[in-house]
């Protein structure tokens, strides 16, 4: 599996890859080589894996060879940009000057090559010269390339200039319909107008069409295959190649909602008009349990990352035909920051009051009640994820010398950088008991019970929502994540306390921020020394 490749220089990752030999002559170079625009090791693996999906289902299709696409074929895939025009003029149909009805039958004839990288606005002004008929023309070319590259398909020369040719037709039929509108028509196709396409058009540029006509469909020769067995197959192999199951279970969540949406487990029938649609409806529609739609970074990384990545492995390994989320996309901006994302010294000891007289309710389990003891203390001064931390394990707790020492490992459950590290407990947590309580439970997991079938997932994501909820009844601010902002609040107190970043970083599972960082280890002792250094939290 290749990973993002961080530029020694700008700190910039970027997409790397070897073009397979059988593809480097069609391909034309040696590397994939593209910049990842991020500095941000977890943003980077995101957009490594859909940029992963793009271009393993671009090498399939040149394997594939080129396709042949017959007449019928090339104004089905031409069909949407008849419907994008009308919906993009209808309203100011008289103003409609960008295409010329009275140059369409002198198209397509021989003329000498023109530079057909060409934008809408050379068409805005009435020009009957051979000039204006061949960039028309042009038009027409570069928007099935734009189609076809949209739509994953590698055609034979003569199949891309029936494209081209089916384009400009749909364009001269809808220009034909505004004509009539312009002159007081009745509209009468408006009604039945099926929304099949997004259109993106920048009129000093070449129009973009991301096309939407076709469903996934089955590969030649393929089986059927339905959505949940299409992450599960997609699972298999990504396990042994090490991805995480936690992207599995984001992975197997997103198909769950699509299925759901869609009311049917057919990923064959699955078209990009149907995730454009659950995109629109995951963004507008509150969730039942928080009354919040998700947000649009949430339907970016998750939802469209797990369609792209999955349908993208389905095609390259010959089970869909196409990859029906190539090309959606959603642009997320950069909300203010009204407050730190961390944890105020305020918020920090209201919470660790609170963890500290918790009393378990009557039918609470256990170790549900445990973790509410516990986790938010070992949160405060460890800077772990919740989840590293509500799934350890009784034998995750060692003395060491004359340091206690909990070791937060993937051999637990699961941990994002799926390395093991350990971490010196606080003489603070020491004091309060925390050993003695390892020591006095019974083995296995300290703060969940794992599934019957041994899965541990399943209930340590509900360890996490109750501990969620329990931060809840104390820090209400929404602008604060109610656990990870224990992780924020650890780095600004460990730097207050002068433990150096290097040290913060190896605490926290963070990824050093340089090659050279990445040389040696931080050693038990130099944690223990950085732990040593954090202050106690006086709750008097």
């Amino acid at each position: 599996m290749t990973r993002p490749w961080k530029h020694p220089k700008t700190g910039v990752y970027q997409f790397r890859r070897a073009v397979p030999e059988d593809l480097r002559a069609l391909v034309g170079r040696r590397e994939e080589k593209r910049s990842l625009r991020t500095k941000d090791p977890a943003e980077a693996r995101q957009r490594h894996a859909l940029v992963l999906a793009e271009v393993e289902e671009r090498w399939a299709a040149l394997r594939a060879g080129p396709k042949s696409l017959s007449e019928p074929e090339a104004h089905q895939l031409a069909a949407v940009c008849y419907d994008s025009w009308l919906e993009a003029h209808r309203s100011r149909a008289s103003e409609q000057t960008a295409w010329h009805t009275g140059l369409f039958e002198r198209m397509w004839v021989e003329a000498a090559p023109v530079d057909f990288a060409v934008g809408l606005d050379v068409l805005t002004r009435f020009d009957p010269d051979e000039t204006v008929v061949r960039r028309q023309e042009g038009w027409c070319r570069a928007a099935a390339d734009d189609l076809l590259a949209a739509k994953g398909l590698v055609v034979d020369d003569a199949s891309r200039l029936r494209v081209a040719k089916a384009i400009g037709a749909a364009i001269q039929r809808a220009s034909l319909v505004l004509a009539r509108l312009a002159q007081g028509e009745p509209d009468e196709g408006q009604a039945a107008l099926a929304p099949r396409a997004h259109v993106a058009a920048d009129m000093g540029s070449s129009a973009t069409v991301t096309v939407v006509s076709r469903a996934a469909g089955l590969a030649k020769g393929a089986a059927r295959v339905s959505l949940k067995g299409l992450v599960e197959d997609w699972w298999r192999e990504a396990r042994a190649s090490g991805r995480k199951p936690s992207t599995y279970e984001s992975y197997r969540h997103a198909f769950q909602g699509l299925s759901a949406y869609l009311k049917h487990d057919d990923a064959g029938r699955v078209s990009p008009e149907d995730v454009v649609a659950y995109k629109d409806h995951r963004l507008t529609t509150p969730n039942a349990k928080t009354g919040r739609a998700a947000s649009a970074k949430t339907v970016k990384d998750s939802d469209l990352a797990a369609f792209k990545t999955v349908f993208g492995w389905a095609v390259a390994n010959r089970k869909l035909e196409i990859n029906p989320a190539v090309g959606i996309t959603l642009k997320v901006g950069k909300a203010p920051r009204l407050r730190p994302k961390g944890f105020t010294d305020e918020e920090a000891q209201a919470l660790l009051a609170h963890a500290l007289a918790y009393r378990p309710g009557e039918q609470e389990q256990a170790n549900t009640a445990a973790a509410k003891r516990w986790v938010p203390w070992l949160m405060a001064f460890t800077g772990a994820r919740v989840g590293e931390l509500a799934q350890l394990r009784r034998q995750d707790v060692t003395r060491r010398g004359e340091h206690w020492v909990v070791r937060i490992t993937p051999e637990a459950g699961t941990v994002k950088t799926n390395q093991a590290r350990e971490v010196v407990l606080h003489r603070q947590l020491v004091e309060q008991g925390f050993p003695a309580f390892v020591q006095g439970s019974s083995g296995g997991h300290l703060f969940l019970t794992p599934a019957d079938d041994g899965d541990v997932l399943g209930p340590l994501q509900g360890v996490k929502n109750r501990l969620a909820e329990f931060a809840r009844e104390v820090v209400a601010d929404p602008r604060v994540a109610p656990n990870h902002g224990w992780r924020h609040r650890f780095k600004t107190v460990g730097r207050e306390a002068g433990v150096d970043h290097r040290t913060l970083d190896a605490i926290q599972g963070h990824a050093p921020r340089s090659d050279g960082e990445d040389y040696g280890d931080v050693t038990l002792p130099v944690i223990a020394a950085g732990i040593a250094r954090l202050p106690r939290y006086d709750l008097a």
